[in-house]
């Protein structure tokens, strides 16, 4: 199997039911933000932090392959069996969220980003995470994305955040607040 298949290079693709689009077209650049943004946390993956990181991360990926699929998926055709997000999923967010909390400082003024490698490649796929929420918005507001989706890419970028200053403290790596 040929990794090309020279379909695309007038400039369109097709989404999941078979229907072509530009590659400009909001639902190509929302799943296709979704995909940076993994990628992001496959380099976040890569550095040496906790195992528990790591684990969480990986289940955030394979979620982050669900909703792309679901983003790639042409409303009108009928296609079945696509990968679920749920509530559960957000929960799981929330949840680490909170244990990671348990730990840091009280948060007192915005951080400026940074202070290692791992910490700074947090704060590039939490800023990515914000803008995969801004772009999905955009898509919901001319074809309506799931709520769950939504709520979903909100919640991941306030837990990268919150794994980046984890991240951080455990590194012992000073936060510097911008005032």
């Amino acid at each position: 199997m040929n990794i090309y298949t020279k379909k695309g290079d007038s400039g369109e693709t097709s989404l999941l039911g078979g229907k072509r689009v530009r590659k400009s077209h909001s639902r190509i650049m929302a799943y296709g933000t979704i995909d940076e943004l993994n990628s992001h946390l496959g380099l976040v993956r890569s550095f040496d932090i906790k195992d528990w990181y790591k684990d969480a991360l990986l289940k955030i990926q394979k979620n982050l392959f669900n909703i792309g699929a679901r983003l790639s998926h042409d409303p009108a055709s009928e296609i079945k069996n696509l990968p679920e997000i749920t509530e559960s999923d957000v929960v799981f967010l929330e949840k680490e969220i909170d244990e990671m909390e348990k730990f840091l400082p009280e948060l007192t003024a915005f951080i400026i980003p940074g202070g290692n490698k791992a910490v700074g490649a947090c704060h590039v796929a939490r800023s990515v995470a914000r803008r995969a929420e801004r772009v999905t918005s955009m898509l919901d507001e001319k074809e309506p994305v799931e709520p769950i989706i939504l709520k979903y890419l909100n919640r991941l970028a306030d837990y990268l955040f919150v794994l980046a200053r984890s991240i951080g403290y455990d590194s012992e790596v000073e936060e510097i607040k911008w005032k």
